[in-house]
């Protein structure tokens, strides 16, 4: 079975620090109340619930939505690594387009200060294979992980095209420059590229401290719906799910021996290609982009791997500002993970909050005029990828 489905409420919270936070119950409440507020919607119209966070207990779901309500429909906890937001999204569609009528995702994270690292060091880790190939590589083993991953994708890019460190920089400029018109944004100051240069120094040659996404806490919602559902409701400013696709690693993740591909993009030209012909649209068709920049490195890697520029062709495609406004793509008007923040549980959903409110108009002074499509791409590595098409009514 299959329907069309829509989003008819979003909601998140301002992204902070760790240790600014509320705790992960009363910022994923904080984010749900919201989005029911959005589609006019009590809770007890929620018929199921998939919830994502990376840190946390098993259940903890369940805690964060019994603080709405406890109304005993089915809650699927989601663990994704980065993209368990738009994992959790990925459910909720498919949930509805199998007949449920009204669903929600949701998804949230506390974190804690510093570089990611394992959590469980007593069984086999799910990067052993990443870990492997980077180690022959790219070495550098006393650099964080996530850091090294990107950090070497990004100069295997640098090796074959000429690509410039200054051009990682420029994104994150960017990245500032849209932040500073979002309330919902960890980091609202405006730096030049100059700044991000300039910044303390993670791997000489390759990255700066500005080049690399935050840790952050918070949460963000969405509530999606069937058709009937939304014409039985007389719901207002719904936006349709035109496609949708979750593709996972495969033998090329580590059979290329190419950094690039480690970190998932072939993982994420095939989501996207995927949704181009299930929607029967390019990329040239699209307005506005909300894409997984974790780092400066992987947002120029996804123009190229989302085909909003040729492969080798992303540092032209920033150096014509193709990537902002007055460009032919409006990327992460949001601010992106860069500046925004990046709660691991949350970003998917706040990713389909902004593009949302792209759609119906509601930016502000980060809109988008004349959005019609809007893509979304969020990455996890070990791996998974989501990339959803919306598009306005």
């Amino acid at each position: 079975m299959s329907r069309n489905v829509y989003v008819i409420g979003v909601g998140m919270i301002p992204f902070v620090k760790p240790g600014a936070n509320a705790p992960y119950p009363e910022m994923a409440a904080t984010a749900l109340r919201t989005a029911l507020a959005d589609a006019g919607l009590e809770y007890a119209s929620i018929e199921q619930a998939y919830v994502g966070y990376v840190y946390g207990d098993s259940t903890a779901g369940q805690r964060a939505l019994y603080e709405v309500g406890m109304t005993g429909i089915p809650v699927v906890n989601v663990n994704n690594n980065c993209s368990t937001g738009s994992s959790a999204l990925y459910l909720a569609n498919q949930a509805v387009r199998g007949g449920a009528e009204c669903v929600l995702a949701l998804g949230f994270e506390q974190m804690n200060p510093g570089a990611l690292g394992t959590q469980f060091g007593d069984r086999p880790s799910p990067f052993e294979h990443f870990d492997r190939l980077t180690d022959e590589l790219v070495g550098n083993g006393d650099i964080p992980f996530a850091l090294r991953y990107f950090g070497g994708a990004g100069q295997a890019h640098m090796r074959e095209f000429g690509t410039k460190l200054e051009t990682f920089a420029k994104i994150r400029a960017k990245a500032s420059r849209h932040a500073a018109h979002n309330p919902m944004a960890l980091f609202r100051n405006v730096v030049s590229a100059d700044d991000v240069m300039n910044s303390p120094v993670m791997w000489p040659g390759v990255m700066t401290r500005l080049m690399a996404c935050p840790p952050t806490c918070g949460a963000g919602a969405a509530i999606l719906c069937s058709e009937d559902f939304l014409k039985r409701h007389g719901i207002q400013g719904a936006v349709r799910i035109r496609a949708q696709a979750m593709v996972t690693d495969t033998p090329q993740a580590f059979e290329a021996r190419d950094m690039r591909e480690v970190v998932g993009f072939s993982m994420a030209r095939s989501a996207a290609q995927q949704v181009y012909e299930a929607a029967g649209v390019g990329p040239q068709d699209i307005q506005v982009v909300e894409l997984h920049d974790c780092f400066a490195q992987n947002e120029l890697l996804s123009y190229e791997s989302l085909g909003l520029c040729p492969v080798g062709g992303a540092e032209r495609f920033v150096e014509d500002g193709d990537n902002t406004y007055g460009g032919k793509f409006v990327t992460n008007p949001s601010g992106g993970l860069l500046s925004k923040g990046h709660p691991l549980g949350a970003t998917g959903l706040a990713q389909c909050t902004e593009l949302v409110q792209q759609l119906r108009g509601q930016s502000g002074a980060r809109q988008v005029e004349g959005a019609r499509l809007a893509l979304q791409h969020n990455l996890g590595l070990g791996g998974a990828c989501v990339v959803t098409l919306y598009e306005r009514l």
